[in-house]
């Protein structure tokens, strides 16, 4: 089964809703950007304050956040300043960079209890996306901050795929709430042969398919789906027609003899800031 819309690529992190099922009704807070502030800030990207004015959040790749801790205010969502040619207020979708007037404001979701919409990348600094598996629900990933497009105004951070939970323990930057069912893509084969504390063989996958990191594997029991290994731990690109080998976690439950396995794909996940990334929440 193909999703729709197919995620291609990070588009930055994109504010839905609040925890407890609280509807987000698009408030902000306007902060000020410093005269000539030299860096691009796009739409989607993470902010913290500097001095009181807000800049662009660094270190969104590293794994512990550090460099977000006690800083981060929330997501950027445009801008507007006096073009300082035309004399004329403008609204932007991004923040180009350099600009030389005194009014630059920027539109920040600041809510700590936001959630956002995200894409999954396969490493930080990469732009490939792969998946998070049911797994991670409830644990913490980094960011991974990659510089937007000029043509849009639209960031293109995101969050990697499979870190470590000992890495993020002390602070992580997002915390996983949820899976995102509207674009995951399920494909099916059988089981052949081999461990699932180790790799397994199945067969019926077309070449070329591409197979995240990250991609949950299940069996089929009675047309319900059972988990039968934590996830896949490395990208596979089905080079022989009709089997592949996957390198999987752990063991779970063992495959049924010749049984349909559905590998599912979760391109997105919804995420929050952790409690103390947020300034709001950081002492």
């Amino acid at each position: 089964m193909a999703a729709y819309p197919t995620v291609s690529a990070p588009y930055g992190i994109k504010p839905v809703n609040l925890i407890g099922g609280q509807v987000f009704a698009g408030s902000t807070r306007n902060m000020p950007i410093a005269y000539n502030y030299g860096t691009a800030i796009y739409y989607g990207d993470p902010v913290q304050l500097s001095g009181g004015y807000a800049i662009l959040a660094p270190g969104g790749a590293s794994l512990t956040g550090a460099t977000y801790v006690k800083g981060t205010v929330g997501i950027f969502l445009g801008c507007y300043y006096t073009n300082p040619t035309t004399k004329q207020r403008q609204f932007a979708q991004y923040y180009p960079g350099s600009v030389l007037a005194g009014d630059i404001t920027a539109i920040v979701a600041d809510d700590p209890d936001q959630v956002f919409r995200v894409a999954v990348t396969a490493a930080a600094g990469s732009t490939t996306i792969a998946s998070l598996p049911q797994s991670m629900v409830g644990l913490n990933v980094a960011g991974n901050t990659l510089t937007g497009s000029a043509s849009t105004g639209n960031s293109a951070a995101a969050v990697v795929a499979l870190a470590t939970t000992t890495a993020l323990a002390s602070g992580g930057v997002w915390r996983v709430l949820n899976l995102v069912p509207d674009t995951q893509i399920s494909t099916s084969c059988v089981y052949v042969s081999g461990a699932t504390t180790t790799s397994f063989v199945v067969s019926g996958l077309p070449v070329g398919l591409v197979i995240p990191i990250g991609t949950d594997i299940f069996q089929s029991v009675n047309g319900q789906l059972q988990s039968i290994v934590s996830a896949t731990t490395a990208a596979t690109t089905v080079t022989t027609t009709g089997s592949t080998t996957l390198t999987v976690v752990a063991s779970g439950v063992t495959p049924s003899a010749s049984a349909t396995i559905a590998l599912v794909q979760s391109p997105e996940v919804l995420v929050k800031f952790n409690m103390t990334v947020h300034a709001y929440y950081a002492a």
